[in-house]
Order: C-alpha cells, then sequence, then structure tokens
C-alpha cells in the first residue's frame, strides 16, 4: 500500500486496515517459522505498511 493511498483513507479505515494487517504480519511470520514461505519479502512488504499506516493514524491524531 502506498503512501499516497494512505492518505486519502480515513481514520476508522486507517484503524481497519492497521488491524488487517497487523493480522496478516503476524499469521506470515507463524507460517513462515513452520515452513519457510516461497516468498519471505512479503513479511517485510506487511511490516512497513503496518509501520505506514499506524505513523499516518499517530499523524492524524496529533493534529
Amino acid at each position: 500500500m502506498k503512501q499516497s493511498e494512505i492518505k486519502e483513507l480515513s481514520i476508522e479505515e486507517l484503524k481497519e486496515r492497521l488491524a488487517e494487517h497487523k493480522k496478516q504480519h503476524a499469521d506470515l511470520k507463524v507460517a513462515h517459522s513452520v515452513t519457510p514461505l516461497e516468498n519471505p519479502l512479503q513479511i517485510r512488504k506487511t511490516r512497513r505498511t503496518v509501520a505506514r499506516l499506524a505513523t499516518e493514524l499517530t499523524k492524524r491524531e496529533l493534529q
């Protein structure tokens, strides 16, 4: 998810997407620990998306 897409979301949508991506990240980590993923870079991608969403949410809440 790109930063430009994240900026267009409302606060409620940000919270929903953040929860979804956190769950997806946790699922990927567990799946990778059991059997190696075909593309382990997915873990990095979801982690960075979670960080982008959390940063934007914090930025908006401080305004």
